[in-house]
C-alpha cells in the first residue's frame, strides 16, 4: 500500500484498507523518535537491496580512460558498464528485433528505468562529497538519517564543478576552485556581476524548506533543517547527481528519479520540469519553489515553510544568473558547434559523420547546441514486459526531453534517471533502441567526437 500513496510514506502507520490517494498525510501519529529509530532499523536492507540492483545492472568499477578529463580535470571513466544477459552479446542483441527481446526478455537490466535508491520513500538524496562540503562551510547537515546515495563518486560529475559565464569568457572558471555556498558567494561574484545577478545568486545558494529537510516531525533529518538550496544540487549551476523523485506522477510506484540536469547553457532552452510543461526558467524557478520541493503537494508545503518567491524582484533575478552560465569550453569546435577538421583526429572526424548520419543522433541532438528543445518518446517498452524494481513499476518512459550535449563529459550519468553510467552505455543503449546496427568501431568513434562537445 505503501507505492499507492504520494510518499514519502514510511513516517507513520499504514492502513491497508485506505484508497490510493494523491496527497500525503497532514497530521503525522507517530513520534519522531519512534519514526527515526525505526527508518534507521530499516536503512541497512534498504542500501543492500539497492546495491544489490546496482552490482546485478552494472560493473561498478573504477576504470578511467586514458587522457580523457572533465573540464576541471576529473577522470572520465571509460567502457560499457552495463551487464549482459547471459550467453548475449552486444552484436547478436542489435540484430533481434524488439519483439524478439521482449519475447525473449533479454534486454539488458542496466537499460530498465532506475529507481530511487528507497522508491516507496522518495525525496532529495545527496551525494557525501556534497554533504560534508556544506557541514564544513555552513554547518548545516543534508545528511538523511534513513538513506544514503547510491551511485559510486567516480560515475558522478566533478566537485565542486567550474564556473564558466557568457558574459566574462575571458576569467575561465570563476569558482576558484570552491563550491558556491552562503558563505562565499558574495567574495566570488562582488566585481564580477551586477547588483539584481548578485542577488540572484544570493537566492540560488539560500536554505528554503523542503519536503524532507525542515523543521516537522516528518522531515527526514536528524535535527531540525534549514532546508535545501537551488545549489545543493545544481552545485556551482552545474549538477553533483543529486537525486529525487518527479512531483508530478501518482501513485508512488509510477514517480520517476530524477538525475540532476546541468544548468549551463539554460539559456539556450526552451522547456522546463519534468514534463517540459515549463516554458522559460522563470517558470521553471518559481514552480521549484512552490512545488517540486514539496512533490507536488501544495498541503504539505503550506505546512512545511514553502517559500513563495516575489516574481520581479527575485524570480528574475536568480533567472538572469542562471542565463549566464555557460558551457565549458570545447576548443576543437567551430562557430556552427562542428569540428574544426585542423583540429580533429580522424577518428573524432569519423564520429561525427556518424554523428550526423547513420547513428540518427542528430536527428534530436542539432548543432551547435545540439538539442532541438522538444521532446520524444522512445518507446523503450518495445523492449521489456513490465515489471516491479526495487519498488519502481518499470513501464513506458513516455516523452523525454532533448538535453543538450555540449559539455556532455562533464555530466554524468547519463539519461533522465542516470540509468547509463557512460558514454559507451549511452552508444549501446540508442544503438539498441534506435536499430542503427553500428559497428564495433563506430561506436568508439562516436563517443570519441561527443567528449569533445
Amino acid at each position: 500500500m505503501v507505492a499507492m500513496l504520494l510518499g514519502p510514506t514510511a513516517g507513520y502507520a499504514q492502513d491497508d484498507s485506505k484508497k490510493p490517494s494523491s496527497y500525503a498525510p497532514v497530521v503525522i501519529n507517530e513520534s519522531f523518535a519512534k519514526t527515526m529509530a525505526r527508518m534507521k532499523a530499516a536503512k541497512p536492507d534498504i542500501q543492500k537491496r539497492q546495491m544489490a540492483l546496482l552490482n546485478q545492472r552494472y560493473d561498478l568499477s573504477n576504470r578511467p580512460v586514458s587522457g580523457v578529463k572533465m573540464s576541471g580535470g576529473k577522470p572520465v571513466q571509460e567502457g560499457v558498464r552495463v551487464k549482459l544477459p547471459q550467453d548475449t552479446n552486444w552484436e547478436s542483441l542489435a540484430e533481434m528485433t524488439p519483439e524478439a527481446i521482449r519475447e525473449k526478455d533479454l534486454f539488458p537490466a542496466g537499460f530498465y528505468p532506475l529507481p530511487h535508491p528507497n522508491h516507496a520513500e522518495g525525496g532529495m538524496l545527496f551525494p557525501q562529497f556534497h554533504i560534508d562540503e556544506v557541514k564544513k562551510q555552513e554547518a548545516r547537515d543534508l545528511t538523511r538519517f534513513d538513506l544514503d546515495f547510491d551511485l559510486p563518486d567516480h560515475f558522478l560529475p566533478e566537485f565542486p564543478a567550474p564556473i564558466f559565464l557568457t558574459t566574462r569568457t575571458d576569467l575561465g572558471d570563476v569558482s576558484q576552485g570552491k563550491l558556491i555556498t552562503i558563505d562565499n558567494f558574495y567574495e566570488i561574484f562582488n566585481g564580477v556581476l551586477n547588483p539584481k545577478q548578485i542577488e540572484g545568486v544570493r537566492l540560488l545558494v539560500t536554505p528554503f524548506a523542503q519536503q524532507q529537510f525542515n523543521q516537522t516531525e516528518d522531515r527526514r533529518s536528524e535535527k531540525p533543517s534549514r532546508g535545501v538550496a537551488c545549489f545543493d544540487c545544481h552545485a556551482n549551476g552545474h549538477s553533483n547527481a543529486s537525486t529525487h523523485l518527479v512531483g508530478d506522477i501518482r501513485p508512488q510506484e509510477f514517480r520517476r528519479r530524477i538525475d540532476t540536469p546541468s544548468l549551463r547553457g539554460v539559456n539556450v532552452q526552451r522547456l522546463f520540469g519534468s514534463q517540459r510543461a515549463l516554458k522559460t526558467v522563470e517558470d521553471f524557478t518559481e514552480f521549484e519553489q512552490r512545488a517540486a520541493y514539496f512533490d507536488g503537494d501544495p498541503v504539505i508545503a503550506a505546512k512545511k515553510g514553502v517559500n513563495v518567491l516575489e516574481r520581479a524582484s527575485q524570480v528574475h533575478a536568480m533567472a538572469e544568473f542562471q542565463a549566464l552560465l555557460d558551457f565549458p569550453p570545447a576548443p576543437k569546435l567551430g562557430v556552427d558547434g562542428k569540428l574544426d577538421p585542423k583540429k580533429a583526429t580522424p577518428v573524432e572526424m569519423r564520429g561525427q559523420e556518424l554523428f550526423f548520419g547513420k547513428a540518427k543522433c542528430a536527428s534530436c541532438h542539432t548543432a551547435p547546441f545540439y538539442t532541438d528543445n522538444l521532446m520524444h518518446n522512445l518507446r523503450t517498452e518495445r523492449f521489456f514486459k513490465p515489471r516491479m524494481i526495487n519498488g519502481r513499476m518499470a513501464r513506458a518512459d513516455g516523452p523525454i526531453k532533448t538535453f543538450t550535449l555540449r559539455g556532455i563529459k562533464d555530466s554524468p550519468p547519463y539519461l533522465h534517471d542516470g540509468r547509463l553510467l557512460t558514454l559507451e552505455d549511452t552508444v549501446e543503449f540508442f544503438n539498441l533502441v534506435l536499430e542503427t546496427k553500428l559497428t564495433a568501431q563506430e561506436k568508439k568513434d562516436l563517443v570519441a567526437f561527443m567528449r569533445q562537445l
